[in-house]
């Protein structure tokens, strides 16, 4: 295996030595946001945590990353005492920028072991597939963008995500997969969007026997279900004992953000805010009512309630009826045919379900399709075609996070590189697929893979040419709408090969 790709660990290395060079790059304010986390959590006591407001970015993740916080902020009291000061707010010293990069960094260990897991499970004849899935994920140009130059801890909340995934394969092991992910789930509550393809696959292959859904597993079942309530009593306990899970909902659900992020994650209602956009124009030529109040309103969801100018209002309830509608869809299969492979398909297109059509979804949660898809992507050739759009999509849907003309070579530069050399070696691994390669979609990924190209020219290079600082959120509406079409493509292509029978 090593005589074809460098091992995992050369790749860490690697990795890291790149990393370290970024330390000076833009930093977004997430950076602020997780400073004053670790302030927060060093200067209050846990029962004021989710009540403290002197900063904007209140503490707004479950508990177990505010005690994660709360671990960090002592070395980091250590490195730069002014850190952990709560009225020090936008402090960014640069014992800050190196501890809190340098953290980052540390805790993706966990991601490299997880991934190191993925590759020993894996079966001996997709041994140097695996090898190159793994690479791909280590090397991932959403963690490079996302964690180690915008700034979050993703990495080893994928780490547990995939370790989760991977200890799924065995029934031996299938418990410690439930009490992982419920781990994950007190960590950062995205995750919950997961959650309905781990509920019905530990359901029916661990607490129900596999050959008949009507002779429960009665130990199994114990076993799994107190696991479980012990992690969220450990999380939520101290704050269910001081009456503040009210608060926490507050903080962990705003509902009160409107549909779409500032900058339109590439979803469906990218699409349909694109289109909103476009009938504004041609409304009362055709008979159609048009909406003053929305005309100003561009990017319409920052904060507040999302209103469109033409087209009908989308709520809450729209939005999560629509995402459990297709997850449900989804699950049908997994209940009937609960193996690893199929899980993993589930999870993909929960992953999809809820990026698509959820509410308020932010454009880095597109890693919760993609690092999944990933680890299906070799398994059948057919996969490949909506694989392609989709990792296109996702990273070019990250750029506009990193605006600043010093990250556009880096940005650009790694996530080429990336794709030219992932897409092409697994074209060259992905076993030919029992049924023939599905033709549209191999002509629709070429075909939107090509039209990226000018687009990223006019983006970042004519427009200015052409508008100066006019119209400057046309660059991000034609980026997301783009996005967008891809990652719908991709969902659909998904399906049809999950769907059909192999």
């Amino acid at each position: 295996m090593t005589d074809i790709y460098p091992t995992l660990a050369q790749c860490a290395v690697v990795a890291t030595a790149l990393k370290l060079l970024l330390f000076p790059a833009y930093k977004s304010t997430d950076f602020e946001v997780h400073r004053n986390w670790l302030a927060v959590t060093h200067s209050l006591p846990v029962k004021q945590w989710y009540y403290e407001a002197t900063s904007e970015w209140t503490l707004d993740y479950p508990p177990f990353f505010a005690y994660f916080e709360w671990l960090l902020s002592w070395p980091a009291a250590l490195a730069d005492p002014a850190m952990v000061k709560i009225e020090n707010l936008g402090y960014d010293s640069w014992a800050t920028v190196y501890f809190q990069r340098g953290s980052v960094i540390v805790t993706e260990i966990l991601l490299v072991f997880a991934l190191h897991q993925y590759l020993k499970s894996s079966p001996l004849s997709h041994r140097h597939a695996s090898h190159a899935t793994v690479l791909s994920i280590l090397l991932s140009p959403g963690f490079l963008i996302i964690d180690h130059i915008h700034f979050q801890y993703n990495g080893f909340l994928y780490g547990i995500l995939i370790l989760s995934i991977v200890l799924a394969r065995k029934q031996s092991t299938m418990l410690y997969s439930g009490i992982l992910f419920a781990l994950l789930l007190c960590f950062k509550h995205i995750y919950l969007y997961l959650a309905p393809a781990y509920f019905a696959y530990l359901l029916r292959a661990f607490c129900l026997d596999t050959k008949s859904i009507f002779r429960p597993r009665y130990r199994n079942t114990m076993r799994l279900g107190a696991s479980i309530i012990g992690v969220t009593c450990v999380a939520f306990g101290p704050f269910f004992y001081w009456k503040q899970l009210g608060q926490l909902k507050s903080r962990l659900f705003p509902f009160s953000r409107g549909l779409c992020h500032a900058y339109w994650a590439p979803n469906i209602w990218a699409i349909y805010s694109f289109v909103d956009r476009v009938l504004i124009g041609v409304a009362p030529r055709i008979g159609l009512a048009v909406n003053d109040d929305a005309l100003h309103s561009v990017t319409r969801g920052l904060v507040g309630d999302t209103h469109f100018a033409v087209l009908p209002e989308i709520t809450k309830e729209y939005c999560f009826g629509l995402t459990l509608a297709f997850q449900l869809i989804t699950l049908f299969k997994l209940w009937f045919q609960p193996d690893w492979e199929t899980f993993v398909g589930a999870i993909t297109l929960c992953g999809y379900a809820s990026f698509l059509f959820g509410w308020h979804v932010h454009e880095k949660a597109i890693l919760l399709l993609l690092i999944p898809f990933s680890m299906l992507a070799l398994k059948d050739r057919r996969h490949l075609g909506a694989f392609r759009p989709l990792a296109v999509a996702s990273y070019l849907s990250l750029f506009p996070l990193l605006y600043t003309a010093a990250e556009f070579p880096i940005k650009t530069a790694y996530c080429i590189c990336w794709l030219i050399l992932f897409l092409y070696v697994f074209d060259r691994l992905a076993p030919a697929a029992v049924r023939p390669r599905v033709f549209l979609l191999d002509r629709f990924s070429f075909l939107y893979i090509t039209i990226s190209i000018p687009l990223i020219v006019y983006c970042s290079l004519l427009h200015g040419l052409l508008f100066g600082d006019s119209y400057e959120f046309l660059p991000l509406m034609f980026t997301s709408t783009y996005c967008a079409l891809g990652v719908v493509g991709s969902w659909l292509g998904f399906m049809v090969v999950y769907f059909t029978p192999k």
